[in-house]
This record gives C-alpha cells, structure tokens and sequence, in this order.
C-alpha cells in the first residue's frame, strides 16, 4: 500500500506517534508499505511556523525534510500535472484549506491512501479518496 501522511500525521508521526491511531501507526510500521510526505506538507508547515502557529523545541521548518528522509520515507514532489489538475477536486464549501484540499487530491490522483484523522476528509470518499486512519 502507498502511504500519504498529511501534515498533523507527518508531524505526530515524527514527534508524537500516540496521537496516531492504532490502524495508522501499524501501517507506517508494515514494510509492505511505502511512506511518503508531500513537498506540500513542507510548504504548510513553514507558512505556519512563519505565522506563529506552529512550532516544536529545537526543530526548524527547513529541517523536515531531513527529517522524512531519515525516517525512510520517500518525498513526493509537486508535479506539473498534479498541479495543473488539482482544480478537479469536487468543491467543498466547508472545507477551504488549499493544503489539505492538495493533499487530498494528490492522494486521489496518485493513488495513496491518505493518512489522516481531518474530520473533513471522509467528504472526498466520493471522489476516490482512500483514507488510512
């Protein structure tokens, strides 16, 4: 199975792996699985700690993706075609989040279950999201 963390997975994977659920942390643990974290992940938790929202005691934005790397996990780019499509994702009006709304369709559109435990993500099981949580 293809693993997408989202971002709160990402970190609680990293700093916290509790706050997973059970089913979550067993399939980060499967080595059948390939992990991977977005280049979109990055972007949200810099922007973030830029904004005064995010922070954890002697780690920088800059040093997550190291940090994935280290982890054995593979880091997804931000494609042109990924990118260029994105605007197909069904329009949710109550969830706005242009992060998640991303990394929900790159789960989509390359075929990842997505790691997460965002109370707005079951709404895009419709459109083909696999959620992991």
């Amino acid at each position: 199975m293809k693993l997408l963390l989202d971002t709160c997975s990402f970190l609680w994977a990293l700093h916290d792996p509790s706050l997973l659920s059970a089913p979550a942390r067993k399939a980060l643990q499967t080595p059948a699985h390939t992990v991977h974290v977005s280049v979109i992940t990055f972007w949200e938790i810099s922007v973030k700690a830029g904004l005064g929202k995010l922070s954890f005691a002697n780690v920088s934005p800059e040093d997550y993706p190291a940090l994935a790397v280290q982890a054995g996990w593979i880091v997804q780019l931000l494609t042109p075609s990924l990118a260029s499509s994105a605007g197909r994702l069904r329009r949710n009006p109550d969830h706005r989040d242009p992060f998640d709304r991303l990394l929900v369709w790159t789960a989509i559109h390359d075929d990842f279950s997505l790691v997460s435990g965002d109370a707005d993500f079951p709404a895009y099981v419709p459109s083909g999201l696999k959620i992991c949580w």
